[in-house]
């Protein structure tokens, strides 16, 4: 990096921050600050939503899956994410803007409440904290370490720096600030990611042109969609899992879904976001496929290839603006990240803590949402430090592995509460699916793992646990149904079209 590009560097973070304190002017009240009030446009909450998907995990983590097996990377990830947020914008985004636009609450997890009982948000809630703050920690690693790549901070320097910047817009303008400063990533993406696409397609000249090129032996096997580990078993899985984790699963997307004005809205920004799922990653994984042509990874799984391909093939300025897109990545989803567990931590977890909260004006609220993303940022941070950067494998484990497995216990009992035909399952079925779901985890990372001859494969890894969940939750709700009047009533209400009178939700208990 020179100069200039260092200035482009030093300019994103600076328009970041000024979004925020932008931002702040809109945020009255702990709504405001969680889901942006209901009055987000559609176009914006799914290009947030989009955006809040990624992180630089992609341009290490997937740019080796990318160098070592080509187009597999595209059909067994970004595909499946597409297809599934797809089928969720009929499925889940209508039902979860209901949760704020009828039962008007602030954090996705808030519901759980009445749907089942205290036990089991809390279960949810501690459960999903704790699982975020290890997802974010690994993607703070990853972006520190090209940070360190590109200009030779440590990466306790990188993972400050970045982190530090995210902290001030997102904890003094909340949703508004994230989806505002998604929209500007989601252009500096866009301008970084077709330089680069251009760049690569002119060097591809000399190798046979676009086309020819696949019929090179560096690209022998590049162009087929399921190779290595990733086969037909792990695209369903992970299909499987993205439909539960991008439409609200892993609680950030569910926020944008709340954050439109109607259930109607919610569907289009859902729309919006599996349509750029579906084109966009074609030309950011484009050069990641060509990398073998062009550039000899010095690690062994390549994930450092997209790194060197950026400092040999763009000119400084463009430089800049590609290390820009990279962190318009990670801090687009760490925002996000940090907004919806400050939500969930001072909507389910505080009032149960503590009697104090529950008489929180909105001054108050605020105080305590702005607090606690500045808390779990620093507690990210903290673990990002103890992550094995330089392996990169440590980082694609926690985000493929450890996410993707743990999220389908917590995402079922959330997810699947809001459909009429779940309606027998009730906090048994819930925690039960929940708790075996992660003794399943434990047992195939671990001591079925070390047992087996190379070890469980990938695809039943991060699978099995949520098959295990699921089955347990509906086996459960057949065989000990636990639907009452009031848990009707509230499921009446989720699924109730918006043109249609809906059910009135008996009062809530008091907490005890």
């Amino acid at each position: 990096m020179n100069g200039l590009d260092w200035a482009v560097l030093i300019g994103y973070f600076g328009v970041m921050v000024a979004i925020g304190v932008w931002s702040h002017k809109r945020v009255d009240n702990v709504s405001d600050f969680f889901t942006a009030g209901g009055k987000m446009p559609w176009w914006l909450s799914g290009i947030s939503h989009h955006m809040s998907g990624y992180s630089a995990v992609m341009f290490t983590g997937y740019a080796g899956i990318a160098y070592t097996y080509g187009v597999t990377s595209f059909v067994t990830w970004s595909f499946p994410i597409a297809l599934g947020i797809a089928i969720g914008a009929r499925l889940f985004a209508p039902r979860i803007n209901r949760l704020r636009s009828r039962l008007h609450v602030a954090s996705p997890l808030e519901y759980l409440k009445n749907r089942y009982d205290l036990r089991t948000q809390q279960a949810l809630a501690w459960s999903g904290m704790l699982l975020k703050i290890v997802d974010v920690g690994a993607k703070w690693a990853a972006i520190a370490t090209l940070l360190s790549v590109f200009t030779g901070v440590s990466l306790n320097q990188g993972i400050l720096i970045t982190g530090a910047v995210t902290a001030v817009y997102c904890t003094i303008g909340g949703l508004w600030a994230d989806a505002l400063t998604e929209l500007g990533q989601f252009v500096i993406q866009l301008l970084a990611g077709v330089a680069m696409f251009v760049a690569v397609v002119v060097e591809l000249g000399d190798y046979g042109g676009f086309f020819g090129v696949w019929d090179r032996p560096e690209l022998d096997g590049h162009g087929k969609p399921l190779v290595g580990p990733y086969g037909t078993v792990f695209l369903l899985a992970f299909l499987f899992i993205k439909l539960f984790e991008y439409n609200g699963g892993m609680l950030n997307q569910a926020q944008r879904y709340m954050a439109t004005a109607n259930a109607r809205e919610a569907a289009r920004s859902a729309k919006l976001s599996a349509a750029l799922w579906l084109v966009w990653p074609l030309v950011l994984f484009f050069p990641m496929w060509m990398a073998p042509l062009l550039v000899d990874a010095k690690k062994p799984d390549g994930s450092d290839s997209y790194a060197l391909m950026t400092e040999q093939l763009l000119p400084h300025g463009l430089l800049g603006l590609v290390i820009v897109g990279f962190f318009s990545h990670t801090m687009a989803m760490c925002s996000s990240d940090a907004n919806a567990i400050a939500a969930v931590f001072t909507r389910d977890v505080a009032p149960v803590l503590s009697r104090r909260p529950r008489q929180w004006n909105d001054r108050a609220g605020l105080v305590a949402a702005r607090v606690t993303t500045v808390v779990f940022l620093a507690l990210s941070m903290a673990v990002a430090t103890q992550v094995n950067s330089p392996t990169f494998k440590d980082i694609i484990t926690v985000v493929i592995k450890w996410v993707a497995g743990l999220m389908g216990p917590i995402a079922i009992p959330m997810m699947l509460g809001l459909l009429r035909p779940f309606r027998r399952s009730g906090p048994t079925a819930a925690l039960t699916s929940w708790g075996l779901g992660l003794v399943a985890f434990w047992l195939v990372n671990y001591p079925i793992h070390w047992s087996i001859d190379g070890g469980v494969p990938l695809q039943y890894q991060v699978s099995i646990p949520l098959a295990v969940s699921l089955l347990l939750y509906v086996l459960i709700g057949y065989a000990k149904p636990e639907d009452t009047p009031e848990r009707d009533a509230l499921i009446a209400r989720l699924n109730t079209p918006d043109d249609t009178p809906s059910t009135p939700l008996p009062t809530p208990k008091p907490v005890p």
